[in-house]
């Protein structure tokens, strides 16, 4: 057998630059979500995941998919989108989410610090998580419309004046520019959509809402979200005012 030949200096460098070079990164997570656009459980998953810094790939699933769609209005007897999946973990209701984010990502602070101010932020969550069921039936997420003037069906004011009350003491207490403090955190992922909604239908709120909800809208990972909703093709007749 004949020698084998070494490799030229130029190839041992290419070698070397090789060698050098990190290796293609890779999500080590997925989290699944429906529609951008109407989807404010979505909206709440995304948020808690990038606001911890995790790294996940995006699987959408079809508005036209039989269970997301009941999702989406409200018939279905649990919300199973979004669904993160995280080194064998699989976690599909958001508050759930954000727990477990707190959990495997601490440095991200998604839940204060402090445990008195913890308990309030876990409280005022799942108040989110499981409440405010006018609001959502009667002000359905949609980030493509706006309804000027909108007249609120009644039985969604008892709901709205509880949130801003959620808000304006959340504030007060905390110091703001989020509801505690000046980092965001699960909450403001929680109440996310509520201020998009609030948006879309035109309703009035006091100065400390409307810089909170100012200041939601402004963060980064919002404007991206907005505008992948504003470029998705699918409409959903059954979630679109009719006037």
């Amino acid at each position: 057998m004949p020698p084998v030949a070494a490799p030229s200096r130029a190839k041992k460098r290419s070698l070397a630059v090789r060698a050098r070079r990190p290796a293609a990164k890779t999500a080590r997570a997925t989290l699944t979500l429906s529609s951008k656009n109407y989807s404010s459980w979505s909206l709440r998953g995304w948020l808690m995941a990038r606001f911890a810094g995790l790294d996940f790939a995006e699987v959408m699933v079809s508005p036209d998919d039989a269970d997301v769609r009941k999702e989406l209005l409200l018939l279905a007897p649990s919300i199973r989108v979004p669904c993160l999946s995280h080194e064998g973990a699989t976690v599909w209701n958001t508050l759930a989410i954000g727990q477990y984010l707190h959990e495997v990502m601490p440095e991200a602070r998604l839940l204060p610090e402090d445990r008195v101010a913890r308990a309030h932020c876990r409280s005022v969550s799942g108040e989110m998580n499981s409440g405010f069921a006018n609001l959502r039936a009667s002000l359905p997420m949609n980030l493509k419309a706006h309804y000027p003037k909108h007249r609120v069906w009644g039985g969604a004011k008892p709901d709205i004046e509880r949130i801003t009350e959620i808000w304006t003491d959340c504030l007060a207490t905390y110091g703001g520019p989020f509801l505690f403090g000046k980092r965001r955190g699960m909450a403001d992922a929680m109440f996310a959509p509520v201020v998009t909604r609030f948006l879309t239908y035109d309703v009035p709120l006091d100065a400390t809402c409307r810089r909170y909800a100012a200041t939601i809208m402004s963060m980064p990972e919002m404007i991206e979200w907005v505008a992948a909703a504003k470029a998705e093709p699918d409409d959903i007749a059954e979630l679109e005012m009719d006037f």
